[in-house]
């Protein structure tokens, strides 16, 4: 689902060929609030422990506080954790470089191949039983 909304504000995006209305500007925001509303509300249903999608301040705060490895009582393993500070560190870095740039559709497109990649990888990974994928 977030993929194919993603897919629908790169076309908006192409459509406005560069002007961007009130309109665009609209229909672009409405399209991706509800892809990332989508993906917290997946997130929030499958209760990864330790994996916010949005809120990086408590990513980073649980890394710091919650015990590093070996207690009985962590919840998480910090290499998840790190995993998800470095993807949205990456994520962030990449759209501040191309936003400044003028290259919506780029993004939109990028972003959108992005998914259409990583989606099926991480489905794949997460049958694994590796230790950072399982609950302890």
């Amino acid at each position: 689902m977030q993929t194919v909304l993603v897919a629908g504000s790169a076309a908006v995006a192409a459509g406005a060929a560069g002007r961007l209305s009130t309109d665009v500007r609209y229909a672009l925001i409405v399209l991706l609030s509800l892809a990332m509303g989508v993906r917290n509300a997946v997130a929030r249903r499958l209760a990864v422990p330790g994996l916010t999608t949005t809120v990086l301040t408590l990513t980073l705060t649980g890394l710091a506080a919650d015990p590093a490895t070996g207690a009985a009582t962590a919840a998480v393993r910090p290499g998840r954790r790190l995993l998800s500070v470095l993807a949205m560190f990456l994520g962030a870095l990449g759209g501040g470089a191309l936003v400044p740039h003028d290259r919506l559709v780029l993004l939109l497109t990028l972003t959108l191949l992005l998914l259409a990649v990583i989606a099926p990888a991480a489905h794949r990974f997460s049958r694994g039983d590796a230790d950072w994928v399982r609950r302890p």
